[in-house]
């Protein structure tokens, strides 16, 4: 396989996990219901310095350790679950309303950011399909370390690309998710999707 065939096949391979429904989009799509495109793209980008994170550790070999490491593996799960349970819990009772979420700061300029960054970083599973994934598709005779990394770097292009288009859409209903019964409605719905991850994220193995 040579790097233009690997990077195809890894492009559409990628783009097809990009687009299927999971945290990241019901993170971005509910950011941009409840607080807009600005703080949506904050969330955006928040999620892109996660994804690269796991990828630059996978690239020099670090996501090895995770994904031999029982204790580290587990750790960061309940961290993560725990988080992500905060996070869905303060949505359903307390919908349309920031403040449970963002510490008592209510849409602080880099809270969106810090949701989407920390949503990802305290994610094992990213690592462990990052360390899965993306040795599939390095070439032979590529550097294996940097290769991995641009396929990562690939994979968080595509996402802004997809969570730019969702948020484009979600403006376009702006009007009516401004309806304040409609809003909390969505919150609370984004809220047990929240926790159904963070179930999901309790109950994985690192298989």
């Amino acid at each position: 396989m040579t790097t233009a065939q690997a990077l195809a096949a890894f492009t559409l391979a990628a783009a097809i996990l990009t687009i299927t429904p999971g945290l990241d989009t019901a993170m971005v799509l509910r950011t941009a219901a409840s607080e807009g495109a600005g703080s949506a793209r904050r969330a955006a980008l928040g999620i892109a310095p996660g994804c690269l994170t796991w990828g630059g550790l996978v690239a020099i070999g670090l996501g090895a350790l995770l994904a031999a490491s029982p204790a580290l593996f587990l750790l960061l799960k309940w961290v993560g679950a725990a988080y992500l349970a905060w996070l869905g819990l303060g949505l359903i009772l307390r919908p349309h309303g920031m403040a449970l979420l963002d510490a008592g700061t209510p849409r602080a300029p880099d809270a969106a950011f810090r949701r989407g960054f920390l949503t990802n970083l305290l994610n094992p599973k990213v690592g462990v399909f990052y360390l899965t994934f993306l040795p599939q598709f390095v070439p032979d005779g590529a550097n294996a370390a940097g290769f991995s990394f641009l396929l990562a770097a690939v994979h968080v292009l595509l996402s802004l690309i997809w969570f730019s288009v969702l948020i484009f859409a979600t403006a376009r209903i702006s009007r009516l998710l401004s309806d304040p019964d409609i809003a909390r409605t969505l919150d609370r719905i984004a809220g047990g999707v929240f926790m159904g991850f963070a179930l999901r994220l309790a109950l994985t193995s690192r298989g």
